[in-house]
């Protein structure tokens, strides 16, 4: 059985960015595949590669059992596919961008999980969110305030900071990956 692992952090902190280095840095080489996911947004929306969906896509698709987990945020709708289990079934490691407040079910479903949390001061996430333009000043301030109040208290978490270079808290990640691999 492979391991999950379930990258959390808040809005802004640089979750699709991490990701997206590992996935360049590891080149298909390792025992790693990266999830998308299912989200009704559009996917000229910009931010994460992901399926777009509608709500009626959406919802025939969580009828049909072909979600892993599915959850909802900030208005929109997010899933994964069944395939991340036959994934992690098979032995392959699965790098997953999920959603903290469903960290505890995803456990559940999931006993191979560990937790990538990626932690940001509040300057560094506000000058972020403020730079990407997607929310107004009032949705900063609240997620700044959101973000801040989110705790992941899981024994199995690693932390990784992420307020410098990219390259550092990439190399953190992938590291931790390789070492899963290896394993």
């Amino acid at each position: 059985m492979g391991m999950l692992f379930y990258v959390v952090g808040p809005s802004g902190a640089g979750k699709d960015s991490l990701i997206a280095f590992a996935r360049g840095a590891l080149g298909g080489e390792e025992s790693t595949l990266f999830a998308h996911r299912y989200i009704t947004r559009p996917a000229s929306a910009g931010g994460e590669s992901h399926v777009a969906l509608t709500n009626s896509e959406f919802s025939r698709m969580q009828r049909l059992g072909l979600f892993t987990f599915d959850w909802e945020s900030h208005g929109l709708r997010y899933g994964v596919g069944v395939e991340v289990q036959f994934w992690l079934e098979r032995g392959a490691n699965v790098v997953l961008n999920g959603s903290r407040a469903y960290l505890p079910i995803a456990r559940q479903r999931i006993p191979r999980l560990t937790p990538v949390v990626i932690e940001v001061s509040p300057e560094t996430l506000r000058g972020r969110l403020e730079n990407r333009g997607r929310e107004s000043a009032r949705e900063i301030e609240d997620r700044v305030a959101r973000a801040g109040k989110f705790v992941v208290a899981d024994p199995d978490a690693v932390h990784i900071e992420n307020n410098g270079p990219l390259e550092d808290a990439a190399d953190r990640f992938v590291s931790l990956l390789r070492s899963a691999s290896v394993g």
